[in-house]
């Protein structure tokens, strides 16, 4: 199968899928709407039984990461490829962050929203680094824990890109990690570089790289199974860790996370590649500024709106969302767009340069369609968690 470095908007829509599912997951279970009662005691048990399996989003946006870091960094020099990352990370980071900030320092709220507060401006200039958790420092917001993650990854894919990317070399990389992710404990200091509770997801978008670049063969195909057999087991570990008041079973979440690598292998393998609706492309773009945003600035949205009006809390939660994801919008097009490729540039090359035209209706072949404000830099390669990208 040829390789290509075209976009492939199913993986953006996939994208979005997993923000939407774990903003849901957060809105909906993890705090408490009225300062006394879980929120999940004001949702219907049928919306509580899917929802406490929404945090698996996270999984597979690890899976999507690893496929698209792998994508990315084929034929790129090390320098080249953390230009490319930074440029995609940082600039809606940024924003997401000092967004946030903002909406704690305005509308203060304390009861029942499990987030850090008290935080000195030395704190939100730590977390603007994306190294509030080495450092020790509180979140502004608890999800960027997984830009630590992504952070890790990209240092060990940027060793093998160094060595000269090869697939011999990234399925090394990858039997290496998931069988350290396998012995290596927890709690020991290694632990920091291994990730063996996210490991297999990591490890699993980049073999499904290699099927799409290169075909299925054995060994990688071993990989992927392998990889697939110990998501179960973390997945099993992380859906009996949860206590939300009611039963748990494990098995919709090996489910789950099965029906998430037979979603990326059929993209791998390119049944999607006839896929050419323009919104997709604009439902990635929003999915990293929505899953930055969604946690403290939705929490607000919907105690204010509870505390003034009464609304039902489904109402509310989808309100809330439906706002988060025109911030997102604003945010990828008013900042990711120009600071991202200028961010990159300079990385890159050691020069910037500003995009000069601004025009507010897209072009035909543009994947924001008519949805206005166009600032003209170039498209680059496909996301990442950190699209969440990566």
């Amino acid at each position: 199968m040829a390789a290509t470095k075209d976009r492939l908007l199913a993986l953006d829509g996939l994208r979005l899928l997993c923000a939407l599912v774990v903003a849901a997951h957060h809105l909906g279970m993890a705090w408490s709407v009225d300062g006394v009662r879980p929120t999940s005691t004001h949702l219907p048990q049928a919306v509580n039984s899917v929802l406490i399996y929404g945090f698996l989003g996270v999984e597979v946006f690890f899976m999507i990461s690893g496929f698209v870091i792998c994508m990315s960094g084929w034929d790129r020099t090390p320098r080249a490829f953390l230009a490319s990352r930074a440029g995609r990370l940082y600039p809606a980071f940024w924003a997401c962050v000092l967004i946030t900030t903002a909406v704690m320092t305005w509308f203060p709220l304390t009861e029942g929203i499990p987030l850090p507060h008290g935080l000195t401006g030395g704190d939100v200039a730590v977390n603007l680094t994306m190294l509030a958790a080495p450092l020790n420092v509180p979140y502004v917001d608890t999800v960027y824990w997984t830009l630590w993650y992504e952070l890790r990854f990209y240092l060990l894919f940027t060793v093998v890109i160094a060595l000269g990317l090869t697939r011999g070399r990234v399925l090394a990389l990858g039997a290496g990690w998931l069988a350290a992710a396998v012995v290596v404990p927890a709690e020991v200091p290694l632990a920091e570089l291994v990730m063996p509770q996210f490991a297999p997801y990591f490890v699993a978008g980049m073999t499904l790289y290699l099927i799409r670049r290169h075909g299925m063969t054995l060994p990688v195909g071993l990989l992927l199974v392998a990889s697939w057999l110990l998501s179960l087991v973390r997945v099993r570990e992380r859906v009996l860790f949860a206590n939300p008041g009611f039963p748990v079973p494990v098995g919709p979440g090996l489910l789950i996370i099965t029906l998430g690598f037979a979603v990326l292998l059929a993209i791998a393998l390119g049944h999607t590649d006839r896929w050419s609706w323009r919104w997709l492309a604009v439902a990635g773009a929003v999915s990293y500024p929505l899953y930055l945003l969604h946690p403290r600035i939705g929490y607000t949205m919907i105690r204010y709106a509870y505390d003034r009006t009464g609304l039902p809390v489904p109402l509310l939660v989808a309100g809330a969302i439906l706002v988060l994801l025109v911030v997102a919008w604003l945010v990828h097009r008013l900042v990711e767009r120009p600071l991202g490729p200028a961010l990159r540039r300079l990385i890159a090359t050691g020069r910037v340069r500003f995009p000069a035209a601004v025009s507010m209706v897209d072009g035909p072949g543009s994947p924001g369609g008519a949805l206005g404000l166009r600032i003209g830099v170039p498209a680059e390669d496909g996301g990442g968690v950190g699209r969440a990208r990566g």
